[in-house]
């Protein structure tokens, strides 16, 4: 099952993260999948900032920075997928 947390908003090519706008909160270990027109990626939360601090988890309305392991665009819908 995959819940739509967020939205992209920005990719930084080194390191390569993600810049995140989230509509629902999200915490280290979660598993994201990011769907866009070219894009079709599954990572897991390793490492995640905001406004350059590391933090372990993030609510609605945060914008975040995650490393990612492949190219995503602007645009690129993000989900967290569970088990259920």
């Amino acid at each position: 099952m995959e819940i739509e947390v967020g939205n992209v908003t920005a990719f930084f090519a080194r390191p390569m993260v993600a810049g995140i706008d989230l509509t629902a909160q999200v915490s280290l270990g979660d598993r994201l999948h990011v769907k866009g027109h070219t894009t079709d990626l599954e990572l897991t939360i390793e490492s995640m900032q905001i406004d350059n601090a590391v933090v372990s988890q993030a609510k609605a309305g945060s914008s975040v920075g995650v490393k990612v392991p492949d190219r995503v665009r602007p645009g690129d819908r993000v989900y967290r997928v569970s088990e259920d």
